[in-house]
């Protein structure tokens, strides 16, 4: 029974991730910002096994992907339609939505020491691209961009899980 539940609270963690990444990209607004925020909060308060140990990690990720992503705009490798020169706000709203998922859609990604550096250069290079093709950012310099993104997402995914698994084990339970 115990496993069933912690089934379920993984497929709605990975459906509020996806919804809440969708009316992200779609919006890009405060609307974004107000869902996202809507969305980790239940999340929190329904999801989480450790929920105050869960929202330090978050905001941890969420600094050091906004900085990754402040990175990608401030040297055009990232755009979008506002001139943004530094990570927007729904951008960063996004963050705060992935950083839910490594507790549990993700966990299995723990498992295999060398699984966040194969799945990570690919999946977080197409999530930009998806958002591109949502109008939601530009990848001006095209395969250079893409580039830039797989590089940072094979050390910024690794090093999240590696944060995780050393300070934030709780979490994991």
């Amino acid at each position: 029974m115990a496993s069933d539940t912690s089934t379920a609270l993984k497929v709605v963690n990975f459906a509020l991730f996806q919804a809440g990444w969708l009316a992200c990209v779609l919006l890009t607004n405060a609307w974004a910002v107000a869902i996202a925020i809507g969305v980790v909060a239940f999340h929190l308060a329904v999801v989480s096994v450790r929920p105050a140990a869960e929202a330090r990690f978050i905001l941890l990720g969420v600094v050091l992907g906004s900085l990754l992503d402040g990175l990608w705009f401030s040297t055009g490798m990232i755009e979008d339609g506002a001139g943004s020169t530094w990570t927007p706000l729904w951008l960063t709203a996004i963050w705060a939505l992935f950083m839910t998922t490594l507790a549990h859609s993700l966990a299995w990604m723990h498992q295999r020491i060398w699984l966040p550096f194969v799945f990570a250069p690919v999946a977080g290079p197409l999530a930009y691209l998806a958002a591109s093709k949502l109008d939601a950012v530009t990848l001006p310099a095209n395969t250079v961009s893409i580039a830039a993104l797989a590089v940072g997402w094979l050390v910024i995914f690794p090093l999240l899980m590696t944060i995780q698994k050393r300070r934030f084990a709780e979490t994991l339970a």
